[in-house]
């Protein structure tokens, strides 16, 4: 279960129960250093509850997670090894930002330089000196990922940190979390965005009620549904376009719009040429993250 990987995250059958429920069960997966890693999951998964055991918060009915293969409760000085967001930043409302980041590298033993920056990379600069009640959502989840990012970890984990951004707030966090990765570091990141994980994941590990249902690559993950493309065709011919093509493919229809499965876009194409129909419209229509999911965890989220 061990690994000497620097910054490598290691899930081995993380199990935690709260009387009768189960909100995680028997969970494994790994997340390499140099990728982005998409932790999702419907409401009440478990994936809050799973980063809280990797971090030592919770403990684990059953089960273990390490870091760079150790436990992160083992880890010497883990500031300079974990990075780690779980809500949006807290702070003394009367304290600054630029104070606040401080008084973490004073207690962290690192040079108060840092503070300076880090706020300079999350761009809070021009509100160094401003108290933190008066900081925005968004302005606090920046001052969260400044502070993760104070020792300079192999490895940040963040949960759901970017709520609060606008949409330049979350492509800045997109570049800066795959501009980490890209230095061999390790990010394992949580979010209800789906169109931004793919965007931005290299990996998935997607969870429902606890349990895992699928993990790897985004496109693989994708791809390895069933019915992960759908070939949609407009022509005045749909049912000799179907009996051309034979039993495999499966068909609907709406509002005069054939949408097939289980046939690529090139072999309807090729069908309707021996057969004589005539196509006014064919596209392939790869189906994406988001409907995979839903897919995967139909039925699944819990009802809070």
């Amino acid at each position: 279960m061990t690994s000497t990987a620097d910054g490598q995250i290691v899930v081995s059958g993380l199990t935690k129960h709260y009387g009768r429920v189960r909100a995680v069960d028997d969970l494994s997966f790994t997340v390499q250093p140099g990728r982005v890693t998409g932790f999702l999951g419907p409401n009440g998964a478990g994936k809050t509850t799973t980063l809280r055991m990797v971090l030592n918060l919770v403990t684990p009915t059953s089960g273990a997670a390490t870091i760079s293969g150790q436990r992160y409760a083992d880890l010497a000085d883990p500031i300079r090894h974990v990075g780690a967001i779980l809500e949006a930043s807290s702070a003394h409302k009367g304290r600054s930002g630029r104070n606040h980041l401080r008084i973490q590298c004073a207690a962290a033993g690192l040079p108060l330089t840092r503070a300076d920056e880090m706020l300079e990379l999350v761009g809070l600069t021009p509100a160094a000196k401003r108290k933190f009640r008066g900081y925005s959502l968004g302005m606090r989840q920046r001052l969260g990922i400044a502070s993760a990012m104070l020792g300079n970890p192999s490895a940040l984990i963040l949960d759901e940190p970017a709520n609060g951004l606008d949409p330049e707030g979350i492509r800045w966090m997109r570049d800066l979390l795959r501009h980490f990765a890209s230095e061999g570091r390790t990010v394992l990141v949580s979010s209800h965005l789906l169109g931004e994980m793919e965007q931005l994941a290299d990996d998935v590990v997607i969870i429902a009620s606890g349990k895992l249902v699928a993990q790897g690559a985004v496109d693989d993950v994708v791809k390895g549904m069933s019915t992960s493309e759908q070939v949609r065709v407009r022509t005045p011919d749909a049912d000799k376009l179907v009996a051309a093509l034979g039993p495999d493919a499966k068909f609907s229809k709406d509002n005069g719009v054939l949408m097939l499965s289980g046939v690529s876009a090139p072999e309807v194409g090729a069908a309707a040429l021996r057969a004589g129909v005539e196509l006014h419209e064919l596209v392939a229509e790869r189906r994406d993250l988001e409907d995979v999911f839903l897919e995967l965890t139909a039925g699944k989220a819990a009802i809070r």
